[in-house]
């Protein structure tokens, strides 16, 4: 069921923030943003847990071979670590 709420918003420093109704506060301190057209949605931001069993999996997997070699790392670029960033919550 859809409920619909009227909140305040107000400038703070140069961003707009919104006072949210109690019925709408979430758990946490950060929240996903996204635009839809003219519409502005919320989503609580969780940390996702790993998928049962996944460390035990990975326990059991065999070692990797003596000639393994690591990729080398990607070239710098400051928008994929900025993207990294605000998915790790940094």
């Amino acid at each position: 069921m859809v409920r619909k709420y009227t909140a305040s918003d107000f400038m703070d420093g140069a961003s707009l923030a919104v006072r949210l109704p109690e019925e709408c506060r979430s758990e946490g301190s950060s929240v996903r943003v996204w635009k839809e057209g003219s519409r502005v949605i919320l989503e609580p931001e969780t940390l996702r847990d790993w998928p049962a069993g996944f460390w035990e999996k990975l326990d059991a997997l065999d070692p990797l071979p003596d000639d393994f070699a690591l990729p080398e790392p990607l070239p710098e670029n400051p928008y994929r670590d900025e993207v990294l960033e605000w998915f790790s919550g940094e």
